[in-house]
Formats: structure tokens, sequence, C-alpha cells
């Protein structure tokens, strides 16, 4: 029997809390195709296999590369199979990336999605705001999240999530369109969204963080060292297990390229941090 605490009811789904994300697929700064094309398409069989059913992704990775990835290696989808992908940003030819928040940008968007995808409708669409690309930064997203408002109502998007927002932002956006995420930066080092997640939370909305492992630049913390040492865990198992015992309504979207790695990531669901290491991990942030 699937432990309760594992999983998590999302956009009308009950998804493991330990997802897959494929940005990772994609050529080196998420551009280009692969380096290795069928060890891509090995990565994503084997996490559904694994039990995976949260899979997040974007038509901007690669441009198209990872959802042409998981068409390929997986489509006719499973039915219990929960594809995330989102809008925003669009990708020029020198890999650099863009704001993409008008109305018609956005159609563009979910129409290649859809195309490279392989689906009828999206499961769910996160308008990811390009304020600051580094972080969230105040501003209005009434007019961009109006406009994917109304491509929901054409059956084009079932449900709706925001990334890169502030608290505010996600205030405002709930007295727009029914909001069922939020995928925001966050882990050991950068916990900025305490208040947010606890809040989320409470509201029974999923918190999806991005760059778990620190992203471009790796988690390097004595105390984290310290702590995989201890356990015989590796550095990565830590700092996932953290954030999965930090709050309920976190759910995990580690990406690799490697099915050796993917299987480590999973291992996490299984392994419990005692409270000691938990107090020690806390000082981090």
């Amino acid at each position: 029997m699937t432990d309760p605490t594992d999983t998590y009811s999302f956009a009308g789904l009950t998804v493991q809390r330990l997802g897959y994300g494929a940005m990772q697929l994609a050529g080196p700064g998420v551009f280009g195709p692969p380096r290795d094309h069928q060890q891509a398409l090995a990565v994503l069989r084997a996490a559904v296999e694994a039990g995976v059913n949260h899979i997040d992704t974007s038509d901007f990775y690669g441009p198209h590369i990872t959802n042409r990835l998981l068409r390929e290696a997986l489509a006719p989808y499973p039915d219990d199979l929960l594809i995330v992908t989102k809008v925003g940003a669009r990708r020029s030819d020198d890999a650099a990336w863009h704001p993409a928040l008008e109305p018609g940008e956005l159609a563009r968007a979910v129409e290649d999605n859809l195309e490279n995808l392989g689906l009828e409708a999206l499961d769910v669409v996160n308008l990811r705001l390009m304020f600051d690309i580094h972080g969230p930064a105040e501003g209005s997203l009434a007019r961009p999240l109006e406009a994917l408002a109304d491509l929901q109502r054409q059956g084009l998007v079932k449900h709706i999530g925001l990334s890169n927002v502030t608290p505010t932002q996600y205030a405002q956006a709930r007295g727009i369109a029914e909001i069922v995420c939020v995928q925001n930066q966050y882990n050991l080092a950068h916990r900025t969204d305490d208040a947010f997640i606890d809040a989320l939370a409470a509201e029974g909305i999923a918190y999806v963080p991005f760059f778990p492992l620190g992203g471009f630049n790796p988690l390097q913390s004595t105390a984290l060292s310290d702590v995989a040492a201890q356990l015989g865990w590796t550095v990565m198992q830590v700092a996932l297990a953290w954030l999965l015992q930090r709050s309920p309504n976190i759910l995990l979207i580690p990406g690799t390229s490697s099915v050796a790695h993917l299987h480590e990531n999973l291992a996490v669901a299984s392994l419990t941090l005692p409270a000691d290491a938990i107090a020690k991990l806390d000082g981090i942030g």
C-alpha cells in the first residue's frame, strides 16, 4: 500500500511527491538536443516504470526538445501521468531567455506544447513570470493570466499554476483564475519562500521547488556534507529528503540525464531524516 505521506492530491490526480523534471534532458544550457538521445528516452521510461507520475517540462527547454522526447518515450501516456508544462518565456538563437507574456505569445506557446507533446489539452500550465529572470519581482500578472485563463476556457488548458511569483502576485492571481500550484526556487540554502510555503500548505496548494539541489550552482555546505556522511547518504539525497520533510505540500521534480542518478533520487522516498539532522540542516538557510 502506498504511504499517503508519499502522495499529494494535485490537479485532480494523486501524484507521487517525488516526480521528475525534464529540463536536464536538453543540451548544455538547456539548449539544443541531448548528448545521448537514447539515454534521454531511457531516463523517461525508467522514471515512469519506477512509479513517477508527475513530470515537469516546457517547450522552451531546447526549445521543443524535452517535449518531443517525452512524446517519443511515453506516448500514449499512462492515464495517471500528470504532465506539467510552463509558458512565459522564449529562446533566441543565442540560447538567451526572453519574456514572452503577450496574449499572442502565450497562445502560440500553448499550441507548441500541445503539438510537441501530442496532446489535445495540457494538464497543468504554469505561467512563468519574467519581471526578473533571476527571481520573483513585483508587477501585475493580470494581462498574461487573463490570456491563459481564456485558453483554459477554450479547453486547451485544464489547470493553471504560477512560477517565479511573489505572495502578492499569487493573491492577485486567485481573483482571476483557480491556481493549483506555485513553482519557485527553494532549497536548503534559498529559503525566501518559507512563510509562503506554509500559507499554501494551509490552502492545500502544491508547492514545487525548482533548483531543489541548487540548480546551476549546486548546494555546498559543511553541515550538509556532515549529515550525509553521518547517514551514509549522498548530499543530494539529504537535500531532497529535507524538502520532503519540510512540508507535505512540497512536490519534488529533481532532474537528471542518468538512469542511475534517477534511481538514487527516487530512493529518497524511503529515507527519513532524524530530528538532529533536520535541526543541523535548518541552520543552513
